[in-house]
Order: structure tokens, then C-alpha cells, then sequence
């Protein structure tokens, strides 16, 4: 079994050159007579340039073939051999990576499974995210959570900032809106999610897999997690934890110090839909390419597309509103979060006019 990785280059570099370094130094790397008795099994480990195209506007792309048996089944391994000490070389961009159907994990959850905990069949599921992110006491995240959730939100998380706040400390913060969505539950039967976000410090625990144990113990029904800031070991660690048996959502916080230089780094569709849906991650979140950040559409579609072929939810955000659900539901169908943090929280009729905005978007 291999590995397939896409690798462009601008006019100015040897492409093929470039690939063979690759090909080799990701590798086995070159060796002398002194290892001749070994030349079989090196060769076993030897990457191999297997297609190179050079497109009308000048740049080039190389497809090397790297063999399964080099790295151990995760994203951390498979990171190193594909783009390790080769993305200090110079000018390179890692454009798409081919995995085998069986690499990594899937989610526990997924599209399907969401859409059971919160028993939304035939529509986009509503996410809305707490606004001020900072700053609000225990009672006032409660507050919004109540009103949101009794007009129909099914779920809501923490904005990616939020930590143990002093104003608002995790667990407390917790409890408050623990409290609050079993009120939701008895009266209108209702199950709505908050993701709560994941840090390395909480009480007594000291990284993001204890906080996160801690979390689901004291009744977290959903998990946020900084994906790219805490790295993906922590994010197969949590998907591969018994433990963990609430959804995780993947924040995309820090990708574009990875993937927005045009030379360098790799690909959004890598960074957030290739390898996200092999870490075992249940939903992610990325930009809308008509929101508010300036986003490539034929990216998004990509990410949207990898995501959905392992049953992971594709969260497109950044300027959902109210006004653009048409053209979500156009370019998405169904199967899509729809994720809107000012769109509900800053509605000018208020936060609750806001939820119902999206569900007459909606036609409901």
C-alpha cells in the first residue's frame, strides 16, 4: 500500500529534481556498499516520483508515492515523512494527500451519529457560539444559552478563546449550562449540544486529554478542540479514548499560518479535510468562501468534500447569516452545520429573533 502526495512548485524551481529529493530523503535516504546486504529491504522504504505535470500558468506538480509500511497509522508520522525536514528546503506546498480507506481513525460520531443525539433529520443542524467571547460571568453565559436553546438552537460551543476565565471559570461554566440544557430537555424534549473547549490546565490536570476526561465526568455532552494549536496527537487521542463518548469538534484556529502562503505549507483541503478526517474528529469548522474572510471557494469544496466522505460534518463559518442560507443550502444540501456566531448573537432584534431568522431561512 501507498501513500500519495502532491507537491507544487513555482516556475523557478526543478520540479523533478525537487521530487527525487523527496522521494529519497523522506525515505530511506542514499546508502553505500557497506549496506549492500540490506538493499532490499531499503528499497522497500524508497519513495518513488510517479507523475509530474506542469500547468499553463508555469508551476508544477509532482505526485510522490511513499510506501504505508514508513509510517504508523497517524497524523503525526505520516506529517513527518511527507513534509518533515523537506518543508525548511524552500519553496514547496503539500497540495493534496491520498490515504488508504483504512488510515487512521474515523469519527465516533459523525454525521449520522450527531443527527441522532439531537434527533434533527431532515434539516442543517443550528450552531451558534457564545458572543462576548470574553468578559461574562457564569450567569450571563447561562442566560444566552437558555434563550437561544428554548427558540431552537441544537447546539452551541465556546468560542475558541475561551479558557478557565476567571470571571467564568470551566467548570463553573460548565455546571451553569449543564443545568441549563436539562430545563430545555424537560420542556420541550429537546437535547442541545454545548461544546466546551479544551485546555491544558483544569483543576488538577495538567494536559488536554485529563481536562478533557474531566470535562465529559462533570457532564459535557460536546468537546471543542484547537486542533492545530494542541496538535493532532492530542486530537487521535481523544477520538481513540473510550472515555470520550461525546462528539468533538475541530476549531481551525492557527490554519493559516500553515496553509495561506501560496508557496509554502500545505493545502486548507490537506490541513482541515484530509487530515482532520483521518484523526477521528466529528465535525470540523473552516471558512465559508462568502463569509467573512476572504476564503477559496474551489478550497472549500474540497474540504467539504473529503469531510463528508468519512461521515464527518463540514462546519462552514465566518460569516454565516441569515441571508446566506440559500446559497449554504445550494452548495451543501442537507448535510452541513450551519454555524453562526454574530449572525445570532448581535441579530438586531435580538439573539433569540436571530435563531428564528435561520429557521425561516430555512422554510420551518
Amino acid at each position: 500500500m501507498t501513500i500519495e502526495v502532491d507537491y507544487i512548485f513555482p516556475p523557478e524551481v526543478d520540479a523533478e529534481k525537487q521530487g527525487q529529493i523527496i522521494a529519497v530523503g523522506q525515505t530511506a535516504g542514499t546508502w553505500g556498499a557497506n549496506f549492500a546486504h540490506r538493499e532490499k529491504f531499503l528499497h522497500s522504504h524508497l519513495g518513488k516520483v510517479v507523475k509530474g505535470v506542469t500547468n499553463p500558468e508555469g508551476d508544477s506538480v509532482v505526485t510522490v508515492a511513499f510506501p504505508q509500511a514508513n509510517v504508523e497509522g497517524d497524523i503525526p508520522s505520516l506529517l513527518t515523512m511527507i513534509f518533515g525536514k523537506y518543508s525548511m528546503a524552500g519553496t514547496a506546498k503539500v497540495l493534496a494527500v491520498r490515504l488508504p480507506e483504512n488510515y487512521g481513525l474515523r469519527p465516533k460520531f459523525g454525521i449520522k451519529g450527531i443527527r441522532e443525539i439531537l434527533g434533527v433529520k431532515d434539516r442543517p443542524p443550528l450552531m451558534g457560539i457564545f458572543k462576548p467571547a470574553l468578559g461574562l460571568s457564569t450567569e450571563d453565559y447561562a442566560s444566552i444559552l437558555r434563550e437561544v436553546a428554548n427558540a431552537g438552537l441544537d447546539i452551541i460551543k465556546d468560542d475558541e478563546i475561551m479558557g478557565n476565565l476567571e470571571e467564568a471559570p470551566t467548570l463553573k461554566r460548565l455546571d451553569a449550562c449543564r443545568q441549563v440544557l436539562e430545563e430545555v430537555k424537560e420542556k420541550t424534549g429537546r437535547k442541545v449540544l454545548y461544546a466546551v473547549n479544551i485546555t491544558s490546565k483544569l483543576g488538577k490536570c495538567s494536559n488536554p486529554l485529563d481536562t478533557a476526561k474531566l470535562l465529559v465526568r462533570e457532564g459535557a455532552n460536546a468537546l471543542l478542540l484547537n486542533v492545530l494549536s494542541y496538535g493532532f496527537s492530542v486530537l487521535e487521542s481523544l477520538a481513540a479514548d473510550p472515555e470520550i463518548n461525546v462528539p468533538i469538534f475541530a476549531h481551525p484556529a492557527f490554519a493559516g499560518a500553515i496553509s495561506a502562503a501560496p508557496n509554502y505549507g500545505m493545502a486548507y483541503s490537506v490541513v482541515l479535510g484530509t487530515l482532520m478526517a483521518h484523526a477521528g474528529v466529528d465535525a470540523v469548522l473552516y471558512p465559508v468562501s462568502y463569509g467573512s474572510l476572504d476564503f477559496d471557494p474551489i478550497e472549500e469544496a474540497k474540504i467539504r468534500d473529503i469531510l463528508r466522505s468519512r461521515d464527518v460534518f463540514p462546519v462552514p463559518a465566518a460569516g454565516i447569516k441569515p441571508s446566506v442560507v440559500p446559497q449554504v443550502l445550494k452548495d451543501y444540501g442537507q448535510d452541513v452545520i450551519l454555524m453562526a456566531g454574530t449572525g445570532i448573537m448581535d441579530y438586531p432584534d435580538g439573539r433569540e429573533a436571530g435563531v428564528k431568522a435561520f429557521f425561516q431561512a430555512l422554510g420551518l
